[in-house]
């Protein structure tokens, strides 16, 4: 039996405080996914589907909702051959497909947003490099700025990895093959 008289009392308040955080950051994730289907969700996709008419990008925004409260809205830029192949026989070219990356909103399982970026790769070549988050969000934290914003930093990065070369020595090439300093020095 716990004695719970006078002298323990600052650290029984101090266990009731904890409770009442768990207790209303349970009632939190309750409300969150809530705001997601109830608007959030048709939000998201509106939003995006706008930007992608009125910037005249080739791309698709779609809904995954395989599991209830994870669902997520993709913006994808679509798959399309690398334009690498083998040639397996004179009349047979095997072609790498590339992902041309995409754009994420996804439900956490506490409610909250997760935006984040996944850069393009080519399959069979090399290893994708992992998602990027731009940011974990409430709800009432994403606004209409916020998009435009996700949308730019998502193209800038995407239009990074494209435009890889050898003018930045430290910039990481789209899909992790990078060959390390290569330093040699050189004789005068």
């Amino acid at each position: 039996m716990i004695d719970l008289t006078s002298n323990n009392t600052s650290e029984l308040n101090n266990l009731k405080r904890k409770v009442t955080i768990y207790k209303e950051i349970m009632s939190n994730a309750r409300a969150y996914r809530e705001i997601w289907k109830t608007n959030l969700k048709d939000k998201i996709t509106s939003l995006l589907e706008e930007m992608v008419k009125s910037c005249d990008i080739e791309a698709t925004v779609d809904c995954r909702s395989d599991m209830e409260n994870l669902e997520a809205i993709v913006l994808s830029l679509g798959d399309v051959k690398s334009g690498i192949w083998q040639e397996i026989n004179s009349n047979i070219k095997r072609h790498l497909i590339k992902h041309n990356g995409s754009l994420i909103y996804q439900q956490l399982f506490n409610g909250k947003i997760i935006v984040l970026i996944n850069y393009p790769f080519i399959e069979n070549y090399g290893q994708p490099r992992p998602p990027k988050t731009i940011g974990i969000y409430r709800p009432e934290e994403l606004k209409e700025p916020f998009f435009v914003r996700h949308m730019e930093e998502f193209i800038t990065d995407i239009t990074n990895w494209e435009d890889y070369d050898d003018d930045e020595p430290s910039k990481k090439i789209g899909f992790d093959i990078n060959f390390g300093n290569m330093n040699v020095s050189q004789e005068d």
